[in-house]
């Protein structure tokens, strides 16, 4: 880890007795072939995961064919995340692009409409990718074994995928939780891991936004410690996504499409 993406370390009380490793937010400029389509605020790290699942998420790209490099520079002020693509998606970077650097805590912070931001997203087949009851509950223990962002500084989201077979197999972590999404879409990209075979895993609760990225890339099954926001459950409804919250070691709450999930 580079001195630029550790996180930094602060005095916790005046008499400097106890610190505290604080998570870095820096910005992130999304550049699609020489245009910018956004700025994150996120943990700078992973960023070539974190640009391809971007790209991905928000209908730029369909896959790893349409990039032909990555590069990241590096200013003063932060860093730029620059895909070359084999096409330009101009149309869709027309209608997506984010406008303005985004909070941490907003996801669709940037979208300058009210069309964009409610957005249509494709509906999830059904395939016989079924998880068990078990594997779902003991799935937010997994992959907070796994965050060591989180350890350090007690404030970074993690989003994990979770195999068929009860494992997961692959974690990223940022201050933000759909940055984190972002990131593992990537991840999976890059590696060749058809999200719809597994199940998504976040730390956090599920926006509307989570639920749009995890349809863009056919993920049939969400899952988290937290409640999903009405609008979460809506939009996963009529995407077809199995949707659950409050994970826990002994109990969860499915609120969409249940089929998924073995009795």
């Amino acid at each position: 880890m580079s001195n630029q993406t550790r996180p930094i370390t602060a005095q916790l009380t005046p008499n400097g007795a106890a610190l505290h490793n604080l998570p870095r937010e820096t910005p992130v400029a999304m550049v699609l072939d020489g245009s910018s389509s956004g700025v994150l605020m996120s943990s700078p790290m992973d960023l070539q995961d974190l640009a391809t699942g971007f790209a991905i998420s928000e209908g730029f790209i369909n896959g790893l064919d349409d990039i032909r490099e990555f590069e990241e520079t590096v200013h003063p002020s932060g860093i730029e995340a620059r895909l070359w693509l084999t096409r330009t998606p101009a149309t869709a970077l027309a209608k997506r692009r984010r406008m303005i650097a985004g909070p941490v805590g907003c996801g669709m912070c940037g979208i300058d409409s009210l069309d964009q931001a409610m957005r249509r997203i494709p509906q999830v087949s059904f395939s016989d990718m079924i998880l068990s009851a078990q594997h779902i509950m003991a799935a937010p223990d997994q992959l907070r074994a796994r965050q060591p962002l989180h350890d350090e500084t007690r404030a970074a989201h993690a989003a994990g995928f979770l195999d068929q077979q009860g494992n997961i197999t692959m974690v990223r972590e940022d201050v933000g939780r759909h940055n984190a999404l972002d990131k593992l879409i990537g991840g999976l990209t890059r590696n060749a891991i058809d999200p719809a075979s597994g199940a998504i895993v976040m730390t956090s609760r599920l926006s509307l936004e989570l639920i749009q990225k995890s349809a863009m890339v056919g993920c049939g099954i969400i899952i988290a410690v937290s409640s999903p926001t009405a609008e979460a459950v809506e939009a996963a409804n009529r995407a077809q996504i199995t949707t659950v919250g409050f994970a826990r070691q002994d109990n969860y709450a499915c609120f969409t499409h249940p089929q998924r999930i073995a009795p």
